[in-house]
């Protein structure tokens, strides 16, 4: 019983420092309902119910799509970034590739040649 008493209290400060941590790194904009120094009081007088009401309340989610990465190809504002120049010798790199790799499929394509003599 002591053992398990023991281990309680261990993941109870564990839980009590990630949380902690996480209100005094969150991005201002993210906390909800009250301030940050109020959440962290709050994690710290209540540890396990601080944390919790912290992760579930005061915390906001990121927003799903915003928050991923986009490849450059995809994106609007990279793509906005290039000249007509570099699309343009895009274009001709693409191009080329398409060239070599047909060339190398018709290699894969022709029979051996018999070996000469």
């Amino acid at each position: 019983m002591t053992r398990l008493l023991i281990v309680l209290v261990v993941v109870a400060v564990a839980f009590t420092i990630y949380t902690l941590v996480d209100v005094l790194l969150t991005e201002r904009a993210r906390v909800r309902a009250f301030p940050k120094p109020v959440w962290a009081l709050g994690v710290v007088l209540l540890p396990v119910v601080g944390g919790v009401l912290w992760l579930a309340v005061g915390k906001a989610r990121r927003r799903g799509a915003s928050a991923r990465p986009v490849a450059p190809d995809d994106d609007p504002a990279f793509l906005s970034t290039l000249s007509s120049d570099e699309l343009a010798k895009r274009a001709e790199q693409d191009e080329r590739l398409r060239r070599l790799e047909q060339e190398l499929a018709d290699l894969d394509d022709d029979p051996p040649a018999a070996p000469e003599r």
